[in-house]
């Protein structure tokens, strides 16, 4: 048994989650149905995506459940082998093929991601979890964002928001484990220079610190890492560590925060590995990715803070390389359900809830 679930057996109310297909010519529909039997014993979740995509997910897997297409959030059923499914995009899939760039597939994608949007909004649902989708079939399908999160902090109206990858690590009562967030994210590296600035990195430590002070249920020891190789060695290297980061680091301090730095960040995720910190900001996106990620392995999730709503993902991308050979691995969907469903729960406890 995984060391987290002493908190979901206990629960009394469980709650609604909307589990996004994504691309449906990637492994997502896959990964949703090899899951369910784990994502009924967390919460209550919906599929929205396409019914006969995941039909075919199913056979593929060799499941026993079937697919009940509703049109109504409040009268759903699901068990063990029911899988509700709310019909989340009028394009037409039936010609989409495994691991092939759709701008079909690309504008159900979103239509899927929207519907939960507004639901979620509506308070028919308590938080979204998506399966990947492909920023080519995004743009295949004319749709200029570079990821989820954009579309996300459109649809919501977010204004402030960052990526966050996290990995739990063993806890019997509650949840521990190390959160990332990025100060620059899909950008080339060459544009992560002009992106950063002091109130950037400071707005990143705050959203870090709330989100894992909700996740963790108190509040985290943050390191900032560096830019530059060895945090610049007394400006050798560069002058943001004095100029940018370590001014947001004090201003962040003063506020209550428990961060330091910067520091260089080849040694700070190993301090974080030791138990030293709970958050990182990273200053770019695969500083901060390739690390998480290489600690956490498939257990790794992706959150996205400062929304007016939950929402986790999985922390891969579409595997079109895999997609339709029946062996995709649903542990980054098994774990983001569980981490959303521990976001939604501390909501819950929100005073006005």
């Amino acid at each position: 048994m995984n060391a987290l679930q002493p908190w979901f057996h206990t629960m009394t109310n469980r709650p609604r989650l909307l589990i996004t297909m994504g691309d449906v010519a990637g492994i997502g529909p896959e990964i949703i149905a090899r899951a369910w039997p784990k994502l009924i014993t967390l919460c209550r979740p919906i599929v929205v995506g396409d019914a006969d995509s995941l039909r075919r997910a199913l056979e593929l897997v060799k499941s026993p459940a079937v697919v009940q297409e509703v049109l109504d959030l409040e009268v759903v059923a699901c068990g063990p082998k029911l899988i509700p499914c709310l019909q989340g995009s009028e394009q037409r899939l039936t010609e989409v093929r495994p691991g092939q760039v759709s701008a079909a597939a690309g504008r159900a994608a979103y239509d899927f991601l929207c519907l939960a949007i507004t639901q979620t909004l509506a308070g028919a649902a308590d938080g979204i979890v998506t399966a990947p989708l492909h920023k080519e079939g995004l743009r295949a399908a004319g749709l200029p964002y570079p990821g989820h999160t954009e579309i996300l902090a459109e649809h919501t109206g977010a204004r402030r928001f960052a990526m966050v990858l996290f990995v739990s690590g063993p806890g019997k009562r509650e949840m521990v484990g190390l959160g990332v967030a990025h100060v620059t994210l899909h950008l080339a590296l060459r544009d992560v220079f002009q992106h950063l600035s002091t109130p950037a990195v400071l707005d990143k430590i705050q959203l870090l610190d709330g989100l894992l002070s909700r996740l963790l249920e108190h509040r985290p020891r943050i390191g900032v890492a560096a830019l530059n190789p060895h945090a610049s060695d007394g400006s050798l290297f560069g002058d943001e560590e004095t100029e940018i980061i370590e001014p947001a680091v004090k201003l962040a301090q003063r506020e209550g925060i428990n961060v330091s730095g910067p520091w260089p960040s080849d040694t700070l995720f190993l301090r974080a590995k030791d138990g030293e910190f709970e958050g990182i900001v990273a200053m770019y996106h695969d500083q901060g990715h390739i690390a998480l990620k290489l600690l956490g392995g498939r257990r790794a999730v992706n959150i996205s803070a400062g929304l007016p709503l939950v929402r986790t993902s999985v922390a891969h991308g579409t595997a079109y390389d895999i997609a339709g050979k029946g062996i995709a691995d649903p542990g980054s969907l098994i774990e983001a359900t569980r981490v959303a469903t521990k976001l939604a729960l501390a909501n819950a406890k929100q005073p006005g809830n």
